[in-house]
This record gives C-alpha cells, sequence and structure tokens, in this order.
C-alpha cells in the first residue's frame, strides 16, 4: 500500500494500482553536473558556471522551441545551449571542444543510489522518459550500465514537442497501454514533476538539495529525499 507524505493524523491514503514506473533521466537518474569536470579541463574554473549556465540554457530552449512550434531534437538543443554558456563567459566556441564536451554529456554519472533503487524496484517494469534522443538515450543507459534495469527508453521525439506538454506524457500510457495513473513518473524537476502529475500520473518528485517545489496547481503525489527513499513508498 502506498502512504503519501501527509501528517500521520491523516493516515494513509490508497493510490492507484502501479504498473509501470517511468523515470526522467536527466536530474533524477544522471547528475547533469558531473559534466562539470568535462568543462574544467577544457576550461579551469569555469566547469561550474557554465555547467549552470548550459543546462539552464538547454531547458530554456526546449520550452521557448516548444511555444514557437520550432522542434528541433534535444540533441541540436544541447549543442546550441553550450554555444551560448561558453559565449555567456567569454570562452572560445571552437568546434573540437564543443564536440569533446557534448559526447562528454553523453557520459553523466548516475547519482549515488540508482543501481540500488532500480534493483529495489526491478519486480515492476521500469522505463525512462526524456527529453533526450533515442541516441542520448541508449548511449547514455548503456555507460552507465544501467541498460539491463529498463523495458524502455521512451523519447519525446515521437511527439515533436518537449515536456511539459501533454503530449510528450501521452507517449508513456500509449506505449504501455495503460492509465496515466498507472504509471508512477518520477522526476527531481519540479515543473516536470508537475507536468506529469497535471497530465494525470502518479507522481514523485525527488526533492534534492535545496530544490522547492514550484507553484503550479500539481503537487505530486509523493516527495522523497532521494530514489532510495522510493521502493519503501511503492512496495513498503
Amino acid at each position: 500500500m502506498w502512504c503519501t507524505a501527509v501528517p500521520a493524523e491523516e493516515g494513509c491514503r490508497h493510490m492507484p494500482d502501479i504498473r509501470a514506473v517511468a523515470f526522467d533521466a536527466f536530474g533524477t537518474l544522471f547528475d547533469v553536473r558531473s559534466v562539470e569536470t568535462a568543462i574544467d579541463e577544457e576550461f579551469p574554473g569555469h566547469g561550474a558556471a557554465v555547467g549552470e549556465r548550459w543546462r539552464a540554457k538547454q531547458l530554456e530552449y526546449t520550452w521557448l522551441r516548444s511555444l514557437m512550434d520550432r522542434y528541433e531534437d534535444f540533441w541540436t538543443v544541447t549543442g546550441d545551449a553550450l554555444v551560448v554558456a561558453l559565449r555567456s563567459a567569454d570562452l572560445p566556441v571552437d568546434e573540437d571542444v564543443r564536440t569533446r564536451l557534448l559526447e562528454a554529456s553523453l557520459h553523466l554519472e548516475p547519482f549515488p543510489e540508482v543501481v540500488e533503487a532500480l534493483e529495489a524496484l526491478r519486480p515492476h517494469p521500469l522505463h525512462v522518459f526524456s527529453n533526450g534522443t533515442p541516441r542520448m538515450l541508449e548511449t547514455m543507459v548503456s555507460n552507465a550500465g544501467l541498460g539491463r534495469f529498463f523495458d524502455r527508453l521512451i523519447s519525446v521525439e515521437e511527439a515533436g514537442v518537449y515536456k511539459p506538454s501533454p503530449r510528450c506524457y501521452a507517449l508513456v500510457t500509449d506505449m504501455l497501454a495503460l492509465a496515466p495513473a498507472q504509471v508512477l513518473f518520477v522526476s527531481a524537476n519540479p515543473w516536470d514533476a508537475a507536468g506529469g502529475k497535471s497530465f494525470g500520473f502518479t507522481t514523485a518528485w525527488v526533492r534534492r538539495g535545496d530544490a522547492v517545489m514550484d507553484e503550479l496547481g500539481a503537487p505530486p503525489d509523493v516527495e522523497v529525499e532521494g530514489l532510495a527513499d522510493l521502493p519503501g513508498w511503492l512496495v513498503g
């Protein structure tokens, strides 16, 4: 039985029957800050600032392109965001450096608790659901040695728009032939968790660091400090 994070006196709320778990990739399974090491190798002392700017622009471009109805795949968006991040730091945009940093972005480190959490959740069908292109997801999951855990790697590319468009989340329910509430969607990105909940998923937000949930009228069903806490909610 599931219990949401509510005061003890309210007791446990019964949750829908979960038939599959879908994980966001960037920031949820994979630490986007791990690319800072590669940036520092190219531009010593700039890893944190450029990495933060890169990630911010990467997300910003997905939202802007969705609003403008000018979709480009996530690999292209990631490369464009990197160029702007380097320019913002007054660093040279060398094509060889750009290529090496983009390659480094395919070797993001999984968070320390990921393998243990996935092992514990293994009785359930597990999937990745991400803005990343199919090639990006396949490469990242393979590089991290996580391929054995996942039944499907689902990319928004087929929808031709980015999260949090409902068309993206509908890909999951269509592919899995499940009702939205039967899918537990797990994301550490507040806007993504809100988007999934708004669509109708049962949603777990992974509250990393000092993150705060966005006020978008769609609070998650469950908040956890890390993925290691998730199996207890699902099977406890």
